[in-house]
């Protein structure tokens, strides 16, 4: 196949395909290289040094949709950050698992347990959103309001409001290392966007941290606001930088022989 094989390939890291791991082996097997990219060995780098060595006050920014998608990563994460900041339609799983009252919104019934014994593991560690924006449909032109503690009946939460914004902003000030993966509202929708919006701005003004976005609408986010720049790395793979959060081992970087 030739005496060199260069993986640049992080947005598939996390599967075993025949494109990375395939051709790894197959180079290892006649006893040449299969080396990592500058790509590769960027994100290796930047999300393997805030996972397993970040300067503290370390958060993590949790959103997106669905706790069940993130219960791996926020029981890593909690043995490692000093704060784990969840936005996303996944806070309400949390908000019945406190018996706070949700409304219409997003609620996985099968995961209020899990997301109860996140809670009693966590402490003070979690940091949930204390008002929402809530609509009265799924619709970026619903009737709105914003809302604190519990939700009515009619209403879902499709955002988070000013106050959990200010007071993600308070728990990020202090940070060194922040890394973030998730929307925290219905980013597709812009009248539910601001929250994510803002959060993305704010860590565009932390100069003295390392700050890490990792995965789709945390990374639509920041380029739509043009802080990509002041931002320390944005990583190209979302299922794959989500793994890596998980402290699972990625198998196209495990196949490497010269990382």
């Amino acid at each position: 196949l030739g005496d060199v094989f260069v993986n640049d390939a992080f947005g598939t890291a996390h599967r075993s395909h025949a494109s990375n791991v395939g051709i790894s082996e197959a180079m290892k097997a006649e006893g040449k290289q299969a080396a990592a990219g500058y790509l590769l060995e960027k994100e290796i780098k930047f999300l393997g040094n805030a996972v397993d060595s970040p300067k503290h006050p370390f958060v993590a920014i949790l959103g997106g949709a669905k706790v069940s998608d993130k219960i791996g990563v926020i029981n890593h994460l909690l043995g490692k950050a000093d704060k784990v900041i969840v936005g996303g339609g996944m806070t309400y799983t949390f908000y019945a698992a406190k018996g706070i009252k949700t409304g219409d919104s997003l609620v996985e019934k099968d995961k209020i347990d899990v997301a109860k014994k996140i809670l009693d593991k966590a402490g003070d560690k979690i940091v949930l959103p204390i008002d929402n924006v809530v609509a009265d449909k799924f619709d970026n032109d619903a009737n709105t309001k914003v809302v604190e503690g519990d939700i009515d009946d009619g209403w879902m939460a499709l955002d988070i409001g000013p106050k959990s914004v200010e007071e993600f902003k308070n728990v990020l000030k202090d940070a060194k290392t922040v890394v973030w993966n998730g929307p925290m509202g219905v980013f597709e929708k812009p009248n539910f966007a601001k929250g994510t919006l803002e959060v993305g701005k704010f860590l565009g003004t932390l100069n003295d941290a390392t700050t890490i976005v990792g995965g789709g609408d945390s990374t639509a986010a920041v380029k739509q606001l043009g802080v990509a720049d002041q931002l320390t790395h944005i990583s190209t793979g979302g299922g794959a930088s989500l793994t890596y959060l998980e402290g699972k081992t990625l198998p196209g970087i495990a196949a490497i022989s010269e990382k």
